[in-house]
């Protein structure tokens, strides 16, 4: 019999500040009779980021803004090894969440009683490293466009080349992404291809897209310093979520701009880079499933 399967999961670190004190949320599971923090499962293709996301607001009914990631917590169950990926959280609001099997109890802890009442001593370290990481980050959100039909299947000027049918999958796949960070502007290339991959988040949320033509392959060629010092504005922009689209040969100096070192990234692909005090702090890097 071979190897068991790795068993994932994700969770978010939140914070909330009352009375001058920092709190932390936790949960108890009744049938663990464990407190813990919130995570879970991901459902079949859903990034670990959304699902860390959408775990925290089924089991408590906080809803987040993701921050930077954790280091992982490695244990075994019965069905085989665990690892459980955690995020720091921004707290942006909380409903009333009725008890049922799964959690019974959802509460703020200051962060020393949370430190006695929680059930595992990685689960500890997780706090403590959130809590080392020293408060929020902002993020802003690299995308390379999703796939596009081919070129020699393409008649049409190159800036209209449309996205294929993988690429619509994609583009649907991003948007829980793009809003698990909290994106709240989004910029992208004017080309078709790059426009069609971030339009259904925007559509969904509301969020305006603005069509820039510096970023697309024809208008950035050989002009690679106004790439980067674009986007290293926008990197200040210290009251936005940005998500950028572009495309592989601008991606360099996208990254540049963005103050991380330049790296391949496949279609659809998110580089996620986090600041705090306009200064780089943590790069994640997703890629699509599809």
């Amino acid at each position: 019999m071979g190897a068991k399967a790795t068993i994932h999961a994700a969770g978010v670190v939140v914070f909330r500040e009352k009375n001058g004190r920092r709190q932390v949320l936790l949960v108890h599971r009744p049938a663990y009779d464990d407190w813990t923090l919130p995570k879970g499962k991901p459902k079949p293709d859903e990034d670990l980021p959304v699902a860390a996301v959408r775990e925290t607001r089924e089991e408590t009914g906080v809803r987040v803004r993701l921050g930077v990631r954790l280091e992982p917590v490695r244990y075994r169950v019965p069905k085989g090894p665990k690892v459980v990926y955690f995020w720091v959280g921004q707290f942006l609001g909380q409903r009333p969440r009725r008890p049922d099997g799964e959690v019974d109890k959802v509460k703020w802890f200051d962060l020393d009683e949370a430190r006695q009442k929680m059930s595992y001593a990685d689960e500890v370290r997780v706090l403590d490293e959130a809590l080392a990481r020293n408060g929020t980050t902002r993020a802003l959100l690299i995308v390379r466009h999703a796939k596009a039909m081919d070129r020699k299947h393409w008649s049409g000027p190159d800036q209209n080349r449309t996205i294929s049918a993988r690429g619509r999958r994609q583009s649907a796949r991003l948007v829980d992404l793009l809003a698990a960070y909290g994106v709240t502007r989004v910029v992208t290339s004017s080309s078709k291809r790059c426009v069609l991959t971030v339009q259904p988040f925007c559509e969904e949320y509301g969020v305006r897209l603005e069509k820039v033509a510096l970023l697309s392959e024809e208008e950035a060629e050989g002009r690679e310093r106004d790439v980067a010092k674009y986007v290293a504005r926008l990197a200040k922009k210290s009251d936005e979520v940005v998500a950028m689209c572009g495309h592989r040969p601008v991606l360099p100096a996208m990254q540049s701009g963005a103050g991380v070192e330049p790296r391949p990234m496949l279609t659809a692909e998110v580089l996620v880079v986090h600041y705090r005090n306009e200064k780089p702090v943590g790069v994640d890097a997703y890629k699509s499933a599809f």
